[in-house]
């Protein structure tokens, strides 16, 4: 599954939140600098956000916007789902008709409970992150990130030759 950056940028979004707006709400100005995302594509996001109760935002001199949850409320399963608009990693995962319709293969198609079941898996696994567990083990997590890419290389790599 490779997500958009709907997701990615949006959860950055999220993290920043839970980060600077403690106290008071943050403007999506400042939340644009320091992640280096377009204003206008944190507009559009933040409106998606706000309508699924994750967010809140207050208007005025002093406005922004900050978490509606805690931190350990909102899970990345939240924030995917509600910014991707589904939990399916194919289109065919996330007909309910018998006849999905969406390959040459429509009807009865076995490879589509696999996909059923990764997609189940995923979100069982996103549903698990919250914003809150990332916050506290931040300098765990990035380290895990950047052994899994050196890993990825290796085997790109090997596979090469």
């Amino acid at each position: 599954m490779r997500l958009t950056t709907k997701s990615r940028y949006g959860t950055r979004l999220i993290l920043d939140l839970a980060i600077y707006a403690g106290e008071h709400p943050v403007s999506l100005g400042d939340i644009a600098k320091r992640q280096n995302i377009s204003l206008k594509y944190l507009e559009h996001l933040i409106k998606k956000l706000k309508d699924a109760g994750l967010i809140k935002s207050q208007r005025g001199p002093f406005g922004g916007h900050m978490l509606k949850k805690l931190p350990d409320e909102i899970t990345v399963g939240d924030i995917v789902r509600t910014l991707e608009g589904t939990t399916a990693i194919t289109d065919c995962a996330e007909a309910e008709d018998k006849l999905c319709g969406v390959c040459n293969m429509a009807g009865d198609c076995l490879s589509r409970w696999v996909w059923i079941e990764a997609s189940k898996a995923i979100f069982k696994r996103l549903d698990e992150i919250t914003i809150g567990s990332l916050m506290s083990g931040k300098k765990k997590q990035i380290d895990e990130a950047k052994r899994y890419v050196k890993q990825l290389k290796k085997i790109k790599k090997t596979s090469e030759y």
